[in-house]
């Protein structure tokens, strides 16, 4: 298997193990920034120098404690400050300028005293207007220019993105030709930061496996209910920059869709998805408010706010713990959800539920040790596959979809039967290349299981759908092995 990696994917390959890991948990890095280092600094066996690299971190990725070192550096030293960082800019056209935010550091502490030279702007429009906070090498100075009102700013004057590699997606599909589905699954779940050998069955793997459903398919909304300890947080806050993991606390709809005041879109217009982690804790500002606007935008993706209307692409996520006398299908297991997720037609707008509890626990042989894809590049490919337009199609070519369908059952099956065709056979681009056999056991079987667990819930919270199951879809006749 390693043979078979450094064959096809050499470059984009680091040395995983549990010591390195802890080794950069202290560094409090996420594994997508922790596997840009280690291919920076690892030598050809993966041997980095710890020494080495704190200092380079210390240097170049500061915490927000070292913020008032850097502004002394800039008012007292005339010095300049470079740093990675994340940003987010916005233009303000009451005062015709450019203003940034590094969210890190809580800078700025009032508006206007954080711009950004135009030229910056200029050389970096498409990265730095990106709705979304961006990493990138930042280069501030203290600006006293403005005289008038006696007072400084921070201007940024340079910038470069953090876009360490080069990715080509095409590569990527072609590669997965040189792989078994039982390899490739295992090269997934290793790029993910998890050991293969540490699972004991499929039905572990594919579990697993079915977290990523919304890093690679639009709009996929899932409810999952594990015990303490199986790596919910860790998947959905250190895999990948695009998602956004809400843990705890008080959530409104301004925050999650539009703030009219500050006439701002949320989180469902900036990131891919959006998990609310320990959902049973988690408390929301308006309930009725959230709930209608939950139920339009989980349907069709749209939301409205006042007069606002836009579209959104983030899947929504519940995580939850759950005991185990609950671990049970035809047994309520949602009483535990914040009240707005009582309603069953709310409910039914999630596509499939994922058993947590088929999910071991963490423990260190479940922690990956051995060559592997590094996360960051594994994270891109997932998020540039969001868009490949491909896969759906073949999905709705080669299913057979009862005329008495429900619609809702039928939208849910194939959208998670295309979130697994993206993850696990990226290769098939057309119906005819279809291993229907292998399609049937790793996208179709899990998806109706998915969803029929949704169903099931609905049965028990709703007499409306009580003795109802999902449709009878299937491969079309003419499928071959």
């Amino acid at each position: 298997m390693t043979e078979k990696l450094k064959k096809y994917f050499s470059d984009m390959l680091v040395f995983k193990s549990p010591e390195q890991g802890k080794f950069f948990s202290t560094l409090s890095l996420p594994s997508y920034m922790r596997d840009w280092i280690l291919m920076k600094f690892a030598d050809q066996n993966g041997v980095i120098d710890k020494e080495e690299v704190t200092a380079y971190v210390k240097r170049v990725i500061p915490k927000k404690e070292n913020w008032e070192q850097l502004k002394y550096e800039m008012a007292r030293n005339y010095q300049s400050v470079r740093f990675l960082a994340k940003v987010k800019v916005e233009i303000d056209l009451t005062t015709r300028t450019a203003l940034f935010t590094l969210p890190d550091f809580g800078v700025p502490k009032k508006k206007g005293e954080a711009v950004v030279d135009w030229d910056t702007i200029e050389v970096n429009k498409d990265y730095l207007l990106s709705p979304n906070e961006v990493w990138g090498i930042v280069e501030l100075v203290c600006d006293e220019s403005d005289s008038t009102k006696n007072e400084s700013k921070i201007k940024m004057i340079d910038f470069r993105p953090f876009c360490p590699y080069n990715i080509d997606l095409d590569y990527f599909i072609e590669a997965r030709k040189g792989f078994t589905i039982d390899e490739w699954i295992d090269v997934v779940l290793s790029a993910i930061d998890y050991n293969p050998a540490g699972y004991v069955s499929n039905t572990q793997k594919l579990a697993m496996l079915s977290r990523l459903l919304p890093f690679v398919e639009k709009r996929v909304n899932l409810i999952e209910l594990a015990p303490k300890g199986t790596g919910k947080s860790y998947l959905f806050s250190q895999i990948s920059k695009y998602g956004w993991l809400v843990s705890g606390g008080s959530i409104s709809r301004a925050k999650m869709f539009y703030d009219i005041g500050k006439r701002t879109s949320g989180l469902v217009s900036h990131y891919d998805y959006v998990a609310f982690d320990e959902i049973q804790s988690i408390t929301f500002t308006d309930k009725n408010e959230m709930q209608g606007a939950l139920k339009g935008y989980l349907e069709s993706g749209e939301y409205r706010v006042g007069d606002h209307r836009d579209v959104g692409e983030s899947g929504l996520i519940l995580l939850g713990n759950i005991e185990e006398e609950r671990m049970n299908v035809n047994v309520n297991m949602f009483s535990n959800l914040p009240e707005i997720f009582h309603e069953s037609a709310l409910i039914d707008r999630f596509h499939g539920f994922i058993k947590g509890w088929d999910i071991p626990r963490m423990k260190e042989n479940l922690k990956v040790n051995g060559w592997a894809l590094n996360v960051e590049y594994f994270s891109e490919i997932m998020h540039l596959m969001r868009n490949e337009l491909i896969y759906r199609a073949i999905i709705d070519d080669v299913l057979e979809v009862p005329k008495t369908a429900d619609t809702r059952d039928t939208e849910a099956i194939k959208r998670i039967c295309t979130g697994f065709m993206k993850l696990l056979f990226p290769h098939i681009r057309r119906s005819e290349d279809v291993n229907y056999g292998e399609f049937n056991q790793y996208c179709l079987e899990p998806a109706k299981s998915m969803r029929r667990i949704i169903k099931t819930q609905l049965g028990i919270i709703d007499t409306e759908f009580r003795g109802k199951d999902i449709p009878d879809i299937k491969l079309k006749s003419n499928a071959k092995d």
